[in-house]
C-alpha cells in the first residue's frame, strides 16, 4: 500500500489539498449549503457581541467581534438549525421563515 504524503500537496489546477490519514483521500472544497434552509436567524437590538452563538454554531458561520461591534452570518453556509437562537443568553436571535420559500 502506498504511503500518503504528509503536509499539503498540489492538486490539479494549483489547489492545495490537505492529506488526511484514514479512508479519506482528500478534502473537497466546501459546497454552499444555505440553499436548503427554511428558517434563518435574525438578530435583534440586544446583541452585546458576546460570541456564544458563534461558539455553538455547528458549521462556524457566525462571526462576532466585541471591540468592533461586529455580528455577521455567512448565509451561503448557514443551515438554519436554530442552535444559535437557542443558546443566545439575551434572546437576541430569533428564527424567522426564509424569504422566498413556500412552507406548508
Amino acid at each position: 500500500m502506498p504511503r500518503q504524503p504528509e503536509g499539503p500537496i498540489k492538486a490539479p489546477g494549483d489547489k492545495t489539498v490537505r492529506c488526511l490519514l484514514g479512508p479519506v483521500a482528500c478534502v473537497f472544497d466546501a459546497t454552499p449549503t444555505g440553499v436548503w434552509r427554511i428558517e434563518r436567524p435574525e438578530a435583534g437590538p440586544r446583541c452585546n457581541y458576546c460570541g456564544i452563538c458563534a461558539m455553538y454554531c455547528p458549521p462556524g458561520v457566525i462571526n462576532t467581534d466585541k471591540e468592533e461591534r461586529l455580528f455577521s452570518i455567512d448565509w451561503d453556509y448557514c443551515k438554519g438549525c436554530g442552535i444559535c437562537a437557542n443558546v443566545c443568553p439575551h434572546d437576541n436571535l430569533t428564527m424567522v421563515p426564509e424569504r422566498g420559500t413556500a412552507v406548508g
